[in-house]
């Protein structure tokens, strides 16, 4: 176990945290992070990132990514995404997950910190788009537990696949338990 490794599972423990992995990672998935109603869910994030270890890529919106926080983001495995207009981020990473032989993007799927009608369907597209399945993260403030709950080989039956979904998040609470969104894609 290297020295990152150790000192990052060292924290989450005083810190009060458990960590979750799954017993097999597939090669590549699209990994969705939920609850996601807090800045608190990013250090948290990180540190099981090494803890695991867990070399996945994550989205954040784009103007996380200027100035001097940009080669910081980017170093730290941020991918950014301009929510403000189409721009075939779906298809491109759609295409990345195609060209590599292992890759894992963390989404937030709810897109906000904010309470909202549901979830944006991007993570939903690029995974059937690039036939990979889906890990099941959380940051659990209620159980104060990080990590990788299960995952789902989507079937394309957006109901079920959903309701699968939902399933394994039951019971998990958010930092701001009140601005969890609905598990429905918007």
């Amino acid at each position: 176990m290297n020295l990152l490794r150790g000192l990052a599972r060292m924290i989450l423990k005083l810190l009060g945290w458990k960590l979750l992995d799954l017993s097999q990672r597939p090669a590549k998935a699209v990994v969705i992070a939920y609850p996601h109603t807090s800045n608190w869910d990013f250090p948290v994030t990180l540190l099981a990132l090494a803890a695991l270890p867990y070399g996945a890529q994550w989205v954040a919106k784009d103007t996380l990514f200027r100035g001097i926080l940009g080669p910081i983001m980017r170093a730290l495995g941020g991918v950014a995404v301009n929510r403000r207009e189409r721009t075939g981020f779906v298809e491109r990473v759609a295409e990345e997950f195609r060209e590599r032989d292992e890759f894992h993007l963390i989404i937030a799927t709810e897109g906000t910190r904010r309470l909202q009608a549901g979830w944006k369907s991007g993570f939903y597209r690029i995974a059937l788009a690039a036939g990979v399945p889906v890990i099941m993260a959380t940051v659990d403030y209620g159980k104060r537990e990080v990590g990788l709950l299960g995952s789902i080989q989507l079937s394309g039956d957006e109901a079920a696949d959903m309701a699968a979904i939902a399933a394994c998040y039951e019971g998990r609470t958010g930092y701001h338990h009140e601005n969890a969104s609905p598990i429905r894609l918007l």
